[in-house]
């Protein structure tokens, strides 16, 4: 598990390499609301009443359920999570499957709610897959958090949004853009087809190469790793076989960028065609240092599954309903303010490169 303290030099380095403002969230682009919908209620809509004074209740029972365990990034997560709950004297659990798939999750949120979870921390493999179970589990009396990768917003309460989707686009763009000089072919190594964040996040990547400063750069394919390591490192095998021209790849997906950067590092393509996207940095540290990958970006996973654990007992405990303007702390995170449908922004992405990505340990 990360350092707490890296949360404030991940925040200050943030605040020096940001290049986007927060103005949106990823999880909703695309998404369309029905406000005649009774299946639930998204946060902003709720008519409880909150008591920012009240306490957290004792002895919540807050379970994390990631897209895949075993994935280094939500192993991250998850240990942040795990520190916010130990912090506000809850029961801490983690579940779920081995494989990130539309419908894997949906078992483990019927399990959870029968135990009496209090709160269930999600990160969505599938907007609508997951949202019959959730709402039942609602009915139970559970509140929901999404995290990293969201449902549809009347499936859950809050959603603890890592940076903003046009953010996190940008980012990628620039990064790729600056890696191969403006021009050439690039293409996009993503996780899953039906991940919430991937798509929005390449949806505004296609919208920002559309941009006339990026009229040379053409976007040939996206390819799908799943999630997988193996899967992943063949895709990246099978992108440069197919578009023997291509300068640059960008993967948002940590398990997708290592792989990649694993491949290129051991082919003739290691140093001539460029790599960029999310990941931590102790995956893409020593590929930073052989020369492989020039710059990535990402956030603290740590402060994301803190902050929605945070979030979660802030619900629970009836601090806040999840209404637009509600504000609550984080422990030493701070506070945060509740968005338009239910968001709660991390903040911007921090850039990696070869003069800080041995400043962070995560």
């Amino acid at each position: 598990m990360p350092k707490r303290s890296l949360s404030r030099t991940s925040r200050a380095g943030a605040a020096a390499v940001a290049l986007a403002a927060l103005l949106a969230t990823a999880a909703c682009s695309g998404t369309t609301r029905d406000d005649n919908d009774e299946s639930g209620d998204a946060g902003a809509e709720s008519t409880a009443t909150a008591d920012p004074d009240a306490p957290i209740a004792e002895d919540l029972v807050v379970a994390f359920l990631p897209k895949q365990v075993n994935n280094p990034y939500f192993t991250v997560a998850d240990e942040g999570g795990r520190a916010a709950v130990e912090e506000f004297g809850g029961e801490f659990k983690e579940t779920g499957p081995s494989e990130a798939s539309a419908s894997s999750q949906v078992s483990y949120i019927n399990t959870l709610s029968q135990q009496g979870s209090d709160v269930i921390a999600i990160s969505a493999n599938d907007p609508n897959a997951v949202c019959g179970a959730l709402d039942g589990a609602r009915e139970e009396g559970a509140r929901v958090v999404t995290f990293d990768s969201d449902t549809n917003p009347e499936c859950r309460d809050l959603f603890i949004n890592q940076a903003t989707a046009e953010g996190i686009a940008r980012t990628q763009i620039e990064l790729i853009s600056e890696q191969i000089d403006g021009a050439g072919q690039i293409a996009i190594l993503s996780a899953t087809p039906n991940a919430t964040n991937q798509n929005a996040w390449i949806e505004l990547m296609e919208e920002e190469l559309a941009e006339p400063e990026y009229a040379d750069i053409e976007l040939v394919t996206v390819a799908y790793g799943n999630d997988e390591d193996e899967k992943s490192f063949q895709e990246t095998q099978g992108l440069l076989r197919s578009y023997p021209d291509l300068e640059g790849i960008i993967s948002p997906t940590t398990v997708g960028l290592a792989a990649a950067a694993r491949y290129l590092s051991g082919s003739e393509f290691g140093g001539e065609v460029a790599l960029t996207g999310l990941g931590t940095p102790n995956q893409m540290r020593e590929f930073v240092r052989d020369g492989t990958v020039e710059a990535f970006a990402l956030w603290n996973p740590a402060d994301l599954g803190y902050l929605a654990a945070y979030a979660g007992a802030a619900l629970a405990s009836g601090r806040i309903t999840g209404a637009e303007g509600e504000t609550f702390e984080a422990g030493e995170l701070g506070e945060f303010t509740v968005e338009a449908d239910g968001v709660v922004v991390l903040g911007p992405p921090t850039v990696f490169d070869a003069e800080n990505v041995d400043d962070f340990d995560f």
